[in-house]
């Protein structure tokens, strides 16, 4: 997990100045994400329920403090800030947030955090790493598992992720989206998710021959085992296993024209009289690849992703922010909002309500948070933590995948497909509109 200082250093600073002025008033942030990376419809949350652990575990260490009191920008900071204030520091705040593996789209607030200005603008760094990676992550395997048609896809990516860390919360995140397991047993152990593996080349190569490496490996192992063919030639190595007897629940394909090998394989495995081995593919895919493959009839029974999945290689970073949206000045609550071109935002806390008509989800509703629910909108952020504790557990991995894997499939057919999706339509509220339309004017008189 981050640590106190996983943070950038002008959260400190601030944190600093606001406690020289002496200012403990509460705050409200929101997280959301800006806009959908190219050519996707949707996003699936993620990384919800590690940011409510990080908050509920958040302090300073001592190491921690005297490492701060020596960094030059803090040098002027008050002693009180080092000596009182950081060695009691815990979160105390409110927490909202969406649950995990829930469909949500541009500017609609993921997480929001009501607390002391201080604690809520420490976390905003740890807070946005968590929760944009897992979140991109998770919304690349929902399209892969969407592109898979019913065929199982196993997350394989963390030898490509960046760091050890990230492969495991990859693992994480690509399980809520929808795959069925990972590679990483750091994963499998924290998370407590299924685990996959078949062997590597160098299993085959450090042997005499082929044969004797899928004897030994599936005489260790039995009838779970999944043989790696590519190695030499694919075909030969069917035979190979043929004539040994030897009877693999898979077998791997990972290199070549996956289309033609697969069909070549099925017929050989069928012909040999193995037709219940499945044929289990990897190496470079992505959603389109997985789709072309499906479209075309392929027999491949499991998708291996690896790097698109671990690093969501076609859209690494989401474009998300941790905004100011509501502070406490003097014992008066004031919505705030942001109106720098292109990076505008609306104020006050808000909540987002999802409309559907006899069970397709049509439309979001993003309002004030007071605001009357619209018709038969259904609330997607919930009190999740009071007081720097959280109300209850998070759900089952497995529970946070079902809900994923069902809240997808009743969104419009034309948001979910993987090229030029449709845009999906978030309304905002009469009531939003009026609060931020007034605030502008009110604004623009004081700068004006």
């Amino acid at each position: 997990m981050p640590s106190a200082l996983s943070t950038d250093l002008y959260e400190l600073t601030m944190a600093a100045g606001h406690y020289g002025a002496g200012t403990h008033s509460r705050a409200t942030f929101e997280l959301s994400v800006r806009s959908l990376p190219r050519n996707r419809g949707y996003l699936v949350a993620a990384g919800i329920e590690p940011a409510l652990v990080y908050l509920e575990g958040l302090g300073f260490t001592e190491a921690d403090i005297e490492y701060l009191r020596q960094i030059p920008q803090l040098r002027r900071a008050p002693a009180g800030f080092f000596d009182d204030y950081l060695p009691g520091f815990r979160f105390s705040g409110d927490v909202w947030a969406v649950a995990e593996g829930e469909p949500v789209f541009p500017n609609e607030p993921l997480l929001r955090v009501t607390a002391p200005l201080i604690e809520g603008q420490i976390v905003e760094t740890a807070l946005l790493s968590t929760v944009l990676f897992q979140t991109s992550v998770a919304s690349r395997a929902s399209r892969m598992v969407r592109a898979a048609a019913g065929r199982p896809v196993f997350e394989f990516g963390a030898r490509r992720a960046h760091g050890a860390e990230a492969g495991a919360l990859a693992g994480r995140a690509a399980f809520i989206g929808g795959c069925s397991g990972t590679s990483d047993v750091e994963a499998g152990l924290a998370f407590g998710l299924p685990l996959a593996g078949t062997m590597a080349h160098s299993w085959i190569m450090s042997h005499d021959s082929e044969q004797e490496a899928f004897i030994r490996f599936i005489d260790m192992y039995g009838d779970r085992t999944v043989l790696l063919i590519d190695t030499y030639d694919s075909e030969r190595a069917v035979d190979r296993i043929a004539a040994a007897g030897l009877a693999p629940f898979g077998v791997r394909l990972d290199s070549g024209d996956l289309l033609a090998e697969s069909r070549a394989i099925r017929a050989r495995l069928d012909a040999a009289g193995l037709p219940g081995t499945r044929i289990f593919a990897s190496g470079d895919l992505d959603e389109r690849r997985i789709a072309e493959l499906v479209g075309h009839g392929a027999p491949i029974d499991i998708f291996g992703v690896g790097t698109a999945l671990s690093t969501s290689s076609d859209a690494p970073a989401l474009g998300g922010v941790y905004k100011l949206v509501e502070v406490d000045r003097d014992g008066l609550v004031q919505p705030v909002l942001k109106l720098s071109r292109g990076k505008g935002t609306y104020p006050g806390p808000k909540q987002v309500w999802r409309v559907a008509d006899r069970g397709a989800v049509t439309h979001d509703v993003l309002a004030r948070d007071r605001e009357p629910p619209p018709g038969q909108g259904r609330a997607l952020l919930s009190l999740v933590m009071r007081r720097g504790r959280r109300l209850r557990p998070g759900p089952p991995m497995q529970e946070i995948r079902d809900h994923a894997l069902r809240a997808v499939e009743v969104l419009p057919a034309g948001v979910v497909r993987l090229d030029e999706p449709t845009v999906y339509r978030v309304v905002v509220s009469d009531g939003l509109v009026r609060l931020t339309e007034d605030l502008r004017l009110r604004m623009h008189a004081v700068a004006g």
